[in-house]
Order: C-alpha cells, then sequence, then structure tokens
C-alpha cells in the first residue's frame, strides 16, 4: 500500500522544526561561549597587579637566586618572586645578575663598579 506523499505543507512545517532545533542549539552554543568568555574576562581582572621587580631563584633549595627581573620580564621564569626595590637593589650589589632583557639594573639606576 502507498502512503500518500507528504503536502508541501507538511515538508515545511518539517523543514521549520528542523530549523527552530538547530537555532536553539546554536544559541545554546553561543550562551555557553559568551559565559566562557565572561568568567575569562574576570580571572583576567582578578589577577594580581605583577610586582615592580622579581628575583629569579636558582635550581636547588639553597641556591641564591639568579637573575634580577623588572616585574613582567618575559623572560622570568616559573621560579620567580616578587621583591620591592630595595630587595632588588641588594640583590643587585651582592652580586645576583640584572636580567640582560630587561635591565633592572638600569631601570635602578644602579651603576656596577
Amino acid at each position: 500500500m502507498n502512503d500518500p506523499a507528504p503536502s508541501r505543507l507538511a515538508l515545511l512545517r518539517f523543514l521549520e522544526r528542523v530549523q527552530l532545533n538547530d537555532l536553539q542549539r546554536t544559541q545554546k552554543w553561543i550562551a555557553d561561549e559568551e559565559r566562557r568568555e565572561t568568567e575569562r574576562q574576570r580571572g583576567i581582572d582578578a589577577r594580581p597587579p605583577a610586582p615592580d621587580w622579581m628575583l629569579e631563584q636558582g635550581l636547588g633549595r639553597d641556591v641564591p637566586p639568579v637573575y634580577v627581573h623588572v616585574g613582567g620580564c618575559h623572560m622570568a621564569g616559573k621560579r620567580c618572586k616578587g621583591v620591592d626595590q630595595t630587595t632588588a637593589l641588594r640583590a643587585l650589589t651582592e652580586g645576583v645578575e640584572a636580567c640582560p632583557h630587561c635591565r633592572p639594573d638600569s631601570e635602578l639606576g644602579f651603576l656596577d663598579g
């Protein structure tokens, strides 16, 4: 037995349901992405400011620092900690190397010699 072909209107209604489902899925994806972007921006805004000066620690527990950096230096490693200006100057006077990229010695007005 042959079923009659669906009417043009029935086909258009089916297409409408498919497109509405696609639209709802796309709207959900957009809302999810907007939520992720808001959370990412909130995380960026909540970060503490970069320190003005950093000491890069050497490998090992009792090893002295290896570099003094200007805060935010792109060459600073993961073993850095923020310090104040006095500590950074003291480290330079005690022989800790100034980072050759960010030149904290110049920023601090430290002249070796």
